[in-house]
């Protein structure tokens, strides 16, 4: 996928000159023949929707789609997909909040190398590409490879586990499973599905945004239904490709597959996960390794967690630096700002996995249409040679 779009834009038509402009994702390598529903692709973006509740940025984006390429009829024509989202709330009074502050760092926010690597002529405006907002491409690029994922039987999902070093139970330290995870996904807010605990997250949410901060904490990311043997030996591994989704957005700092840093200290008798047999095929009695044996799928829940930092903007006087004059100022911002990131970070995060996972099931599949491998193998692994659209 490619995208494009910032967080403000700008219309450079005669028509309609002025901020705006929208956000543009082409996903390539979308089979033909395939019905896309578009009303998915829109859910997948609105749950990303920022002004939804008090923990989220206050702007009122519709973030509606529209496909522009590779749909016909409803159906997939193999060429590219186009998705153009528009900005529609970009009011004068936000952007001179940007202007006049345009050339003072955010402390903990990345426009400061916009500086570095584009001088003073980088999108000042709401941040440009080092915005939130760029996810926009993203979700909704992941809404489509979800639907072709969808077709083999493979799901994504993702919560909040922890808020501001308040924690909920998860999958990776098995206090709660994924029935339980799926029948309360969305169910509140901050999008964690311990029910109870989110409750006490979102009262300390409402205290942070009274005190003007913003507070970060863990999403875990969990894909069912991948069938074993997706990914590469070595520099392709699937865990690489994930990984490489997930840092790839804003505001990430931390990443564990599994159960993590604890084999930092247990003992392997300990950290193994041991096989066992069902129904001829190989499954695993506990998953610390998070459904990845060198690097590769192994049939378990694939289960991932990132750390996520709190918003950088906040309103609290912060030290900061005038990269135009070289002076030391103060700066508390005033622009619109989520007081959590975390539950419209989730989308993001289910997005870019869905996509990792849509790549290596093309490529095993191509891999084994080729390789012409003794059909027991076939049988043992359901998923990874053959789907409903290959046969």
């Amino acid at each position: 996928m490619t995208t494009c779009g910032e967080s403000y834009g700008w219309h450079a038509s005669a028509e309609d000159a002025g901020y705006g402009g929208a956000l543009f994702a082409i996903v390539n390598g979308v089979p033909s023949g395939i019905e896309l529903d578009v009303a998915k692709i829109q859910n997948e973006l609105d749950k990303r929707r920022p002004g939804q509740s008090k923990i989220d940025s206050p702007r009122k984006e519709t973030d509606r789609v529209e496909v522009v390429s590779g749909l016909f009829e409803g159906v997939t024509t193999g060429a590219p997909v186009g998705l153009l989202i528009r900005n529609v709330d970009t009011q004068d009074i936000h952007i001179n909040q940007y202007r006049d502050v345009k050339e003072l760092i955010r402390p903990g926010h990345a426009e400061v190398n916009f500086f570095h690597k584009y001088g003073e002529h980088g999108d000042w405006c709401g941040a440009g590409r080092a915005s939130g907002r760029e996810t926009v491409g993203r979700v909704a690029g992941g809404g489509v490879a979800k639907q072709i994922l969808a077709r083999e039987g493979i799901e994504i999902l993702s919560h909040v586990i922890e808020s501001h070093g308040i924690k909920g139970r998860s999958i990776c330290e098995g206090t709660m499973t994924f029935e339980e995870m799926k029948a309360n996904y969305r169910k509140n807010d901050l999008n964690c599905c311990d029910l109870e605990v989110a409750e006490k997250m979102i009262a300390d949410l409402d205290e942070v945004r009274e005190a003007g901060d913003t507070a970060g904490g863990t999403v875990e990311i969990v894909a069912r239904g991948v069938p074993a043997g997706l990914g590469e030996p070595v520099f392709d591994k699937l865990k690489a490709t994930i990984a490489q989704g997930l840092c790839s957005i804003g505001a990430m700092t931390g990443l564990e597959f599994g159960s993590g840093t604890k084999a930092a200290v247990v003992l392997g008798s300990e950290w193994n996960d041991q096989p066992y047999l069902e129904e001829g095929k190989v499954r695993w009695r506990t998953n610390n390794c998070g459904g990845f044996l060198g690097g590769m799928s192994n049939g378990e829940n694939l289960v991932m967690r990132v750390t996520v930092k709190p918003t950088p903007t906040i309103s609290k006087d912060q030290d900061s630096v005038d990269m135009l004059a070289m002076e030391e100022k103060k700066l508390a911002a005033i622009t619109r700002r989520d007081i959590s990131i975390l539950p419209r970070w989730c989308p993001v995060g289910e997005a870019m996995v869905a996509m990792a996972i849509a790549d290596a099931l093309f490529m095993a599949r191509g891999w084994y249409g080729i390789s012409r491998m003794d059909p027991k193998w076939e049988d043992m692994t359901p998923g990874r040679d053959t789907g409903e659209y290959t046969k």
